[in-house]
């Protein structure tokens, strides 16, 4: 990950810990909702952390995962 940008991975990750909460998804459950393979639990964990980046593909595999648009996962708050 590039460290430029480690300050929006947060937020990212963030909003993911959000929504997943407010959905009462665990990270497993949210790993395996993702794309038709799915994702590691550990890696939603270092997403969330902002400890890893991710694809976009990922990004949209996550949105569609919790039942949200895209651009909710960008929307940043001061």
């Amino acid at each position: 990950m590039d460290i430029r940008h480690y300050k929006e991975w947060i937020q990212i990750g963030l909003n993911i810990l959000h929504y997943r909460k407010e959905q009462r998804l665990t990270q497993e459950q949210l790993a395996e909702s993702c794309g038709e393979e799915g994702i590691s639990r550990n890696f939603i964990q270092r997403i969330e952390t902002g400890v890893s980046s991710c694809s976009l593909d990922t990004l949209i595999d996550i949105a569609a995962a919790l039942k949200i648009p895209l651009y909710k996962l960008f929307e940043f708050k001061d």
